[in-house]
């Protein structure tokens, strides 16, 4: 169970981030990276991102990026955030693939409903005449 404290960092962490990296958008290459979640632990020593890159092809790229530059975004982050927080804690970026996951979904069920279409197109539902 989080506390409110948790809750408040996670949100300023994920603003300030989302903010940092929509100024970095130049520095990707016309790659879209988005904080969808923080999460910090319950000493707020560690903070586990999960970011969602787009497009898909520069997702490995773009997280190898995002490794490499730990210590400079974590340091950036300090800068904005020194004198709300004492310790500014250890980041660690995860793919949130969550929209990959949504995406599939969509494909399936529009699949599934093409393929309903396709084997039962007499069964359409006809209106009653009004009397």
């Amino acid at each position: 169970m989080e506390s409110t404290r948790q809750n408040k960092i996670d949100r300023l962490i994920q603003k300030e981030l989302s903010d940092m990296f929509v100024k970095m958008t130049k520095t990707y290459h016309g790659t879209l990276v988005t904080v969808t979640n923080v999460r910090v632990s319950s000493d707020l020593s560690v903070a586990r991102v999960r970011v969602s890159i787009f497009p898909a092809s520069k997702v490995k790229e773009t997280m190898e990026l995002l490794q490499n530059s730990v210590r400079g975004i974590r340091y950036e982050l300090g800068t904005r955030v020194g004198r709300q927080i004492r310790i500014i804690p250890q980041l660690s970026f995860f793919l949130d693939d969550s929209m990959d996951y949504i995406e599939n979904i969509d494909r399936l069920l529009a699949e599934d409903k093409k393929k309903a279409g396709e084997v039962n197109p007499d069964q359409q539902e006809t209106k009653e005449p009004e009397k």
